[in-house]
């Protein structure tokens, strides 16, 4: 019995001593603070992704132009203009070996008279034929890689501008077998 009226009278205590408020000590919502905050600099130069990969899907290499990777743009251009180069190639080589198909088939002169029998012809159309897929298809993965990579590099460009983590090239020496070797160091300052 004793406890449970010394645990009342400890809560009652307590709140008690919470209602005491005095106005001259706190100010509104607010939280007051003595020493001045130091400034943070902060670069507002941001790079869209969305922007990036919408500049890449119009205009295959812009989104690199746009993220300032000037050095990926021709590569990005010859990879999918080689591409559709060879893409084309190979469909003017189906359509040389299906004319002379469909002539050898008909008793027609062609090209491949009596060079190429009609399997022959028929194998190389179709050689021809999935040789031009495969081209398309590399095709269009070069052109993904062009707004995937656009995308990441957008997500990226502020982290790039972090002077506290760095990450250098540099050769290890190995005592062991007294030689160099490549590699990478990672720089953290922690201020």
């Amino acid at each position: 019995m004793r406890l449970k009226i010394f645990v009342i009278l400890f809560f009652i205590s307590l709140s008690a001593f919470s209602q005491k408020v005095e106005n001259d000590s706190i100010i509104g919502d607010s939280i007051y603070i003595s020493q001045e905050l130091p400034t943070v600099q902060v670069l507002e130069l941001k790079k869209n992704p969305m922007k990036a990969a919408l500049y890449s899907a119009v205009l295959p290499g812009l989104g690199q132009i746009y993220n300032r990777k000037y050095w990926k743009a021709p590569i990005v251009w010859g990879l999918i203009g080689t591409g559709v180069g060879i893409t084309v190639w190979y469909q003017n080589k189906h359509d040389e070996y299906r004319t002379a198909y469909i002539a050898e088939l008909n008793n027609e002169p062609n090209k491949y008279h009596g060079v190429y029998t009609k399997e022959v012809l028929a194998r190389a159309q179709d050689f021809q034929k999935r040789n031009r897929d495969y081209a398309i298809a590399l095709t269009i993965l070069a052109y993904a890689v062009n707004i995937l990579d656009a995308t990441v590099d957008a997500h990226l460009f502020e982290v790039r501008k972090d002077k506290d983590l760095q990450i250098q090239p540099v050769t290890i020496y190995n005592p062991a077998t007294n030689n160099l070797s490549p590699g990478l160091a990672l720089k953290l300052n922690i201020d």
